[in-house]
């Protein structure tokens, strides 16, 4: 607790909290605009946290990530537009009680099942975190290697596409993570006599060409329609819940909770998993099963609360493991690592301010969020009137001067723009970029991991089998990919 209130201590100053408004409030934006994404902000945005203090750029930063939660709810509920993967199951009861002249009590109840998500969400995090950390302190090279091909392996298990192109992304990754120098005696690998790759691909320009040039070139091509909403809701008293539909809220947004926080812990889980599986189970559940897809209020609450609590989890294993649940999460740590910080469980004994820091600001932001996504609604709704033509040009601009800013070097507005054409071409085709990043940040990890671990036993591999530990990660990484690789029957397509 002591370490906690030095921890809201740190936030509540004047510079942290406006960096946790402006992070929390840019999340709302991105959640809103369809397209952006927090992968893509996030990665425009890093090279300006360079010059900020490591937990201000942190605070910023994750409020970003968990800030498109909110934000998405509202296209979604007016629009029935997702602004975010995430958002999608909002989308099919969320916009049939807007239809009935719900809207206010819609965003209501998703704004306060995400804020209630997020906030139990936190305090899981403040109370695993101190005894997860000391149980990772007992990890090996060859537990940490085996712990990273599990992951590897559950992240491309639970890609968006299928596996073996999932395994091409994460090969690619992996590819991209052995360019420049050898860890151990130096020697380049993969440079091609090119001087500036002798240091490797930096994250920055690889991160805003794949996501930030890519969504440019998508902008360039998108028809700029006009999109109609559902008349935004005025004053308080429209957005007040029948005492039905409050009762009906709370159960679902208690199971949402839970299963969004665990399935945020998996590698490759998240938000988008957790809240299709709570509207799964919450239709299983329900005793009207009907009313899922025309206004049920269970079909929003749950969903709503697991998109947070997944949103949530994520950061454990980032903070106590240094381990990215995702790609957004994957980034996180590049800006950990920039700033000179690494996670994982050293960081409450090295760094303990920064650890606490980002947890109070969690605690902060969620109820920044809360206060902002409702009165504020007829303004974000404005936000998606700005025309591409003007916005596509703004994002290109920001994504150049933050790959320049980030080293002074002219190379690597090269490799931002040559990677902008090859995220573009992958993204066309239906590739998950989000595994080249994991893969990118694991890769490495994992490499070193493993050459430890063979210089410890003398070249003997059956080191990664010494450990009950070890032995069990190298069972989960067989068993998933066994798993991804076994033939399923096919579902007939919904019409």
């Amino acid at each position: 607790m002591e370490a906690l209130l030095n921890g809201f201590a740190l936030v509540l100053t004047p510079a942290n909290l406006l960096y946790c408004f402006i992070g929390a409030f840019l999340g709302t934006v991105v959640g809103i605009l369809p397209g952006l994404g927090p992968l893509t902000t996030i990665a425009i945005l890093l090279p300006i946290t360079f010059k900020m203090d490591v937990t201000s750029a942190i605070i910023m930063l994750s409020g970003i990530y968990y800030g498109v939660a909110y934000g998405g709810t509202v296209t979604s509920v007016l629009m029935r537009i997702p602004g975010e993967a995430s958002s999608v199951v909002t989308c099919l009861d969320g916009y049939e009680m807007a239809r009935k002249g719900r809207a206010g009590a819609a965003l209501f109840i998703a704004g306060v099942g995400s804020f209630v998500a997020g906030t139990l969400g936190v305090v899981a995090i403040t109370l695993l975190s101190p005894p997860l950390s000391r149980l990772v302190l007992a990890f090996g090279p060859a537990e940490y290697a085996m712990l990273m091909l599990a992951g590897l392996s559950m992240v491309t298990y639970m890609s968006s596409g299928s596996l073996p192109r999932a395994l091409l992304m994460a090969a690619l990754g992996l590819l991209l993570g052995t360019v420049g120098s050898d860890p151990m005696n130096m020697t380049p690998r993969l440079t091609f006599g090119i001087l500036t790759l002798g240091d490797g691909i930096n994250l920055v320009p690889l991160a805003i060409g794949l996501f930030g040039l890519s969504e440019v070139l998508f902008m360039a091509r998108a028809r700029d329609e006009a999109m109609k909403a559902i008349a935004p809701p005025r004053g308080m008293r429209a957005f007040l819940p029948t005492p039905e539909e409050a009762r009906r809220s709370v159960a679902p947004i208690g199971r949402g909770t839970v299963l969004g926080f665990l399935v945020g812990l998996l590698p490759g889980g998240g938000a988008v998993i957790a809240s299709f599986l709570s509207y799964g189970i919450e239709r299983r559940l329900s005793r009207r099963p009907e009313e899922f897809g025309k206004g049920a209020v269970e079909g929003l609450a749950g969903p709503e609360a697991a998109n947070n609590a997944g949103t949530t989890g994520a950061f454990v294993p980032l903070l106590c493991m240094g381990i990215p649940a995702n790609a957004i999460t994957a980034l996180l740590i590049g800006a950990f690592i920039i700033h000179g910080v690494t996670p994982g469980p050293t960081i409450l004994e090295r760094q303990p301010e920064v650890f606490w820091g980002v947890v109070a600001s969690m605690y902060v932001g969620n109820v920044m969020l809360l206060i902002l996504n409702l009165p504020l609604i007829g303004l974000f709704v404005r936000i998606l009137d700005i025309p591409r033509a003007y916005l596509a040009p703004m994002i290109l601009i920001v994504c150049l001067i933050g790959v320049y800013s980030n080293s002074g070097n002219a190379a690597d507005l090269v490799v931002a723009v040559v990677f902008g054409f090859v995220g573009y071409a992958l993204r066309r085709q239906g590739f998950d970029l989000g595994i080249v990043i994991l893969a990118y940040v694991l890769g490495p990890i994992f490499e070193r991991s493993v050459r430890q671990a063979l210089a410890i036993s003398d070249g003997d591999p059956m080191i990664f089998l010494h450990s009950p530990l070890s032995t069990g990660f190298a069972v989960v990484a067989v068993l998933v990919l066994a798993a991804g690789l076994w033939p399923r029957r096919r579902v007939p397509e919904a019409t």
